[in-house]
C-alpha cells in the first residue's frame, strides 16, 4: 500500500502524459433558468390551492413549503445527477411520513415532483447541441430550444458548441532540418459540424484537435530549414492544416485554419541573421548601383551615335549644357576650347560681348569729353 502510493506521488511529479486536461465531472441534466420556473410554478400552484381550499400555510409550514423548493434548486445545481435526485426524494419521503403536518407533507411532496420534473425541462442556446442517452444509449441529438429529458431514464452527457473556436498552442522547442532550435506559436481555428461523431468518436475533441495541432507543426518544423519556414509560412500552414483536418473530418470536427503568430530563435542567432540581412541589403544596393551605370553607359552610347551623325544636334546639346550651367547661377564656369572658339568666334560668348560693349562705351565717352574741349 505504502509503495502504491509513493508510485503515484512520483507519477503525480513527473507525468508521462503531458497536457493532460482536467476531467469535466458528470452531469445528467443543466440546471437552468426554465427548470427553475417549473419548480417556482409548482410552489405557486400549491399556494393558491391551499389558499382557494381555506387551508393557507402558515409559520414554520410556510417556510417549509417555500424552503423546499429552493434547497431542491439548490440540490440539483451543485449535484446535477438523477442519482442525487432520487436520493434527495427518498429523504424527503421519509420526512413528509415523520412529519404530521398536512400542508408541510404537502410541501414536501412538491419539493420531491420539483426534484424530477425541474431537471427535466432542459434549454439549449442556438449555437447548442445536447447529446441524450437512454439508459447509456445514444438517443438522439437536441436542441436549440427546449425539449424535456425522461426522469432517471435519459440524460445530457455533454453540450457541443458549434461557433467557431480559436486554440492557440506551442510546438515548443523544436530543430528545423538545418538544425536551428525554434519555439513555434500558433492558432487553431475550428469547428465542430457533427455533435454525435465529436462526443462518441473521441473522449475530448479540444484536447485531441491541440495535440495533433502541435504534431504537425513539429513535424513541418523537422522538415524545413529555418530560411524556408520564415519565407514560405503561409504554405506551410495550409500543409498543417490539411494534415490536421485529415484526421478530425472523421471525428466530426473541421479545421479551418492553422496561423503561426510567432516563431522565437536564439538571440545569438538573431545577430548573425542581421548581420546577413544587413549584408545582403549592400549587396543588392551595389548591384543596383552597377546596372544603372551600365545602362547610363548604353544610353551615351546611343547619344553619341546620334550626335555622330548629326553635327548641329551636338552643337545644340553644347548650348543646351552652356545654359544649363548659366542658369545654374555658377560663377566659374568650364567651357571646352572646341565650343569657346565657336562662341568667341560668332560673338556669342557672353564675355567677349560685355567686353566689347565696355570698349564702345569708353570710346563713346572720350569721343564726349573731346568735343566739351572744343567747345
Amino acid at each position: 500500500m505504502i509503495w502504491f502510493s509513493k508510485r503515484n506521488r512520483r507519477g503525480a511529479e513527473n507525468p508521462l502524459i503531458k497536457n493532460v486536461g482536467l476531467r469535466e465531472k458528470r452531469k445528467d441534466f443543466r440546471m437552468d433558468p426554465v427548470g427553475l420556473g417549473v419548480l417556482a410554478f409548482f410552489v405557486l400552484l400549491l399556494v393558491v390551492v391551499l389558499i382557494l381550499a381555506g387551508r393557507a400555510p402558515r409559520g414554520m409550514e410556510l417556510g417549509i413549503l417555500f424552503g423546499t423548493p429552493v434547497a431542491t434548486a439548490i440540490l440539483m445545481t451543485l449535484f446535477p445527477r438523477w442519482s442525487t435526485a432520487v436520493k434527495f426524494l427518498l429523504a424527503l419521503g421519509l420526512l413528509a411520513g415523520i412529519w404530521r403536518a398536512e400542508q408541510a407533507g404537502l410541501a414536501l411532496a412538491v419539493g420531491a415532483v420539483g426534484a424530477l420534473i425541474a431537471p427535466a425541462t432542459q434549454k439549449m442556446e442556438e449555437w447548442e447541441r445536447a447529446i441524450v442517452l437512454r439508459l447509456g444509449k445514444f438517443h438522439r441529438v437536441r436542441g436549440p430550444g427546449l425539449f424535456v429529458l425522461f426522469p432517471l431514464m435519459d440524460r445530457v452527457a455533454r453540450v457541443v458548441d458549434l461557433r467557431i473556436r480559436v486554440t492557440d498552442f506551442s510546438a515548443e522547442t523544436t530543430l528545423t532540418r538545418d538544425s536551428v532550435t525554434v519555439t513555434v506559436d500558433a492558432l487553431c481555428f475550428w469547428l465542430v459540424w457533427d455533435p454525435e461523431k465529436a462526443v462518441l468518436e473521441v473522449q475530448n475533441n479540444e484536447e485531441a484537435v491541440v495535440l495533433s495541432s502541435k504534431t504537425a507543426l513539429r513535424n513541418a518544423i523537422s522538415k524545413n530549414d529555418l530560411s524556408t519556414f520564415l519565407e514560405r509560412g503561409e504554405e506551410i500552414e495550409e500543409q498543417i492544416r490539411s494534415e490536421v483536418d485529415r484526421k478530425t473530418t472523421e471525428w466530426g470536427i473541421t479545421v479551418q485554419h492553422i496561423e503561426i503568430t510567432d516563431i522565437q530563435i536564439p538571440r545569438e542567432l538573431q545577430d548573425t541573421m542581421s548581420r546577413l540581412a544587413q549584408m545582403e541589403r549592400e549587396k543588392k544596393g551595389r548591384i543596383q548601383l552597377a546596372e544603372a551605370e551600365i545602362e547610363a553607359a548604353r544610353r551615351f552610347v546611343e547619344a553619341a551615335r546620334v550626335y555622330g551623325k548629326d553635327r548641329t544636334a551636338l552643337r545644340l546639346r553644347k548650348l543646351a549644357v552652356l545654359n544649363e550651367g548659366l542658369k545654374a547661377g555658377n560663377s566659374l564656369l568650364l567651357v571646352p576650347n572646341e565650343l569657346a572658339k565657336e562662341l568667341r568666334g560668332g560673338g556669342l560668348l557672353g564675355a567677349v560681348a560685355l567686353k566689347e560693349a565696355r570698349r564702345k562705351a569708353r570710346e563713346e565717352k572720350g569721343n564726349g569729353e573731346d568735343r566739351d574741349d572744343r567747345g
